[in-house]
C-alpha cells in the first residue's frame, strides 16, 4: 500500500465558511476514480468556540458545487473516554450520533475543546477513509478521532457507515457543528 498526498488544507480556509474543502478539480484536488481509496488525515483541528463537534458530509457529481445535503449517510458511532484525574470513563455506543438515511453531517468527534470555554490548547486529530467514492454501488468509510474531550477527558472515537448514494462522490467538507474551524491542516491521500 502506498499513500500518495494530493492536498492540503490549513484553517482557516475561508474567512466565511471557516471550513475545509476538497473537491475534484479543484486546487489540484484529485477525488475520483484515480483511486480506489481515499484517505483524510486531520491534525489538531480546534473549534473557533470551545465545545463544538468536528464533522464531515459529502456532494455527489449531480449537485456541484452544493450544499453538501444530497448524499445520505447510515453510520454508527463509539467512543471510548478517560477522565484527566482517573475519576472515571467509560466506551459506549452512541445511538444519537448515527444517521439512519439522512442528508446531514456525520459526527466525527463530539465536544471539542471545553464547554466553559478554558481549552484553547485542546483539539482533534484522526483518519477518515473512503472506500471506491466513484463507484456504481454505495460508499463505504471508517474514521478514528483522538482528543480532548470537554477539557477534561481523553476521546477515543469510531465511526463507520455508508453514503447510501450510487452516483460517484467528487466532494467533502469538514466543518464544526457551530462557528469555524479555527486551526488544523487536513491531508488529502490517494492509496494506491
Amino acid at each position: 500500500m502506498g499513500l500518495t498526498l494530493i492536498a492540503s488544507k490549513t484553517a482557516p480556509t475561508d474567512a466565511d465558511s471557516g471550513e475545509i474543502r476538497f473537491a475534484d478539480g479543484e486546487d489540484s484536488v484529485v477525488f475520483d476514480n484515480t483511486y480506489k481509496e481515499y484517505q483524510f488525515y486531520f491534525v489538531n483541528i480546534h473549534p473557533e468556540t470551545n465545545g463544538k463537534d468536528f464533522e464531515f458530509q459529502v456532494n455527489d457529481t449531480d449537485d456541484p458545487a452544493g450544499g453538501f445535503d444530497v448524499s445520505e449517510i447510515v453510520s454508527t458511532h463509539t467512543r471510548a473516554y478517560h477522565a484527566e484525574d482517573a475519576s472515571g470513563g467509560s466506551v459506549a455506543y452512541r445511538s444519537g450520533a448515527d444517521l439512519a438515511n439522512e442528508a446531514e453531517y456525520q459526527l466525527l468527534q463530539e465536544y471539542v475543546g471545553a464547554t466553559d470555554g478554558t481549552a484553547d490548547d485542546s483539539g482533534v486529530s484522526g483518519v477518515l477513509t473512503i472506500y471506491d467514492p466513484s463507484s456504481a454501488y454505495i460508499k463505504h468509510f471508517t474514521a478514528r478521532t483522538t482528543g480532548m474531550y470537554d477539557v477534561t477527558s481523553s476521546y477515543d472515537g469510531l465511526t463507520a457507515g455508508y453514503i447510501n448514494d450510487v452516483t460517484p462522490i467528487d466532494e467533502i467538507n469538514f466543518r464544526m457543528s457551530a462557528d469555524a474551524i479555527d486551526t488544523g491542516t487536513i491531508y488529502m491521500y490517494g492509496v494506491s
